[in-house]
């Protein structure tokens, strides 16, 4: 145990034991004086030293961070005691604050050696006194020793118990921060996705959208004004609708597609579109239930409209067919067009790079619901979307 680590309780018991050491060795002089010994100036003369020299190394900082010059000032003052004890018996009291010296300033294994060599002295020099060797004389300085180890060695296994849960709590308030990190990191990751997914299924469709009609509008200029005039009205629609759906992405609110009705009414207005892109688009919603959750509202509003984007896009279809149907316990939705279709590398979970089939199997997954794909080069394409329905066990 470091002695400049110390709690204030042991400092309390430093203390305590400083002046139970001057205390004693007051008693010695005063007894001695008392007693009218021959050697009572000896007495007044070894116990005045011994103070001196224990004095000066409690106020000496090298005697509490040196084990070597704690065992240096041990010695000289074991020295001072031993002179003492040889003029006065009374001096083997001050055997028990000797005892926790050695063992508060020594390591374990040489703290216990001096007191045991402490213990053999105490009893040894009271026996010379009193010319015998009595039980009771090995019993006292020895029960005192097992005392003082017994004290010292409880109190540091407290101290090492106490110093344990210390830095326990300090790892767990640093791994309570290391968790806290990890979570904002993760929210942050998580929110990085959705706002990926928001705006590849919104603004990114919709900017695409108007690109395809403004490329229609400039190729029927100058010779169709009327059908290039009417592709830009689409296109200025279209932007209209973008420039909605970025505010209801600030705000967080509910698609613009969803506030003027239902789902399958928002799938009619996503088909017509569609066809004014060039792509003619037919929805059949039959058995569509009355009242979805709007998280499955907007997934399925979402995967539609990147589906969509994808045919007018990339499948050079001549029409598409948009169903939304109840099967069993389910939701289903379904986009198939006529179109060159996809190779196998496509259509495996996770093999395009971009936000199109990942994001919507991102979707459907998120619901506990699953997307499939099914593809063949020049086939066409349908995309499947299925959601579990709330009430049935399944999240929604």
């Amino acid at each position: 145990m470091n002695p400049d680590a110390l709690t204030p309780v042991l400092r309390v018991l430093r203390l305590c034991l400083h002046l139970l050491v001057l205390a004693m060795l007051g008693l010695v002089v005063l007894r001695a004086g008392q007693s009218e010994v021959p050697s009572v100036g000896a007495v007044v003369t070894s116990a005045s030293v011994m103070a001196a020299g224990y004095a000066a190394g409690s106020l000496v900082p090298q005697v509490r961070r040196s084990s070597r010059a704690a065992a240096l000032w041990l010695a000289a003052v074991a020295v001072c005691w031993l002179v003492l004890l040889a003029f006065s018996a009374d001096a083997v009291w001050l055997a028990f604050p000797l005892f926790f010296l050695h063992l508060h300033l020594l390591p374990l294994r040489p703290g216990l050696l001096a007191v045991g060599a402490t213990t053999v002295a105490a009893v040894a020099g009271f026996g010379w006194h009193q010319h015998a060797l009595t039980a009771p004389m090995v019993v006292g300085p020895a029960l005192g020793a097992a005392v003082a180890v017994a004290t010292v060695l409880g109190y540091q296994a407290l101290y090492r118990e106490s110093d344990a849960r210390r830095r326990l709590i300090v790892e767990l308030t640093e791994t309570r921060a290391e968790l806290a990190a990890a979570e904002r990191a993760t929210g942050m990751s998580t929110e990085r996705e959705r706002l990926a997914r928001e705006i590849h299924d919104t603004l990114a469709q919709g900017l695409s959208s108007i690109q395809l009609l403004l490329r229609a509008a400039e190729r029927a200029l100058p010779d169709r004004p009327d059908v290039a005039a009417g592709h830009v009205v689409r296109a200025r629609e279209a932007a209209v609708d973008n420039l909605a759906e970025a505010r209801r992405f600030v705000r967080d609110e509910t698609p613009p597609g969803l506030d003027a009705g239902a789902l399958p009414a928002a799938l009619e207005r996503l088909a017509a579109a569609t066809t004014d892109a060039g792509v003619p688009t037919a929805v059949i919603a039959s058995a569509a239930p009355d009242e979805l959750p709007t998280s499955h509202e907007v997934a399925l509003l979402r995967v539609a409209q990147s589906a969509l984007a994808n045919v007018v896009q990339h499948a050079a279809a001549t029409r598409v067919r948009v169903t939304l149907d109840v099967v069993g316990h389910e939701v289903r939705l379904a986009v198939a067009d006529d179109g060159v279709g996809l190779g196998a590398q496509h259509v495996r979970p996770g093999a395009d790079g971009g936000f199109g089939l990942t994001t919507m199997r991102a979707r459907a997954e998120a619901l506990h619901g699953t997307l499939t794909v099914e593809s063949a080069p020049g086939r066409g394409t349908v995309v499947t979307v299925r959601l579990p329905l709330a009430g049935e066990g399944v999240a929604p």
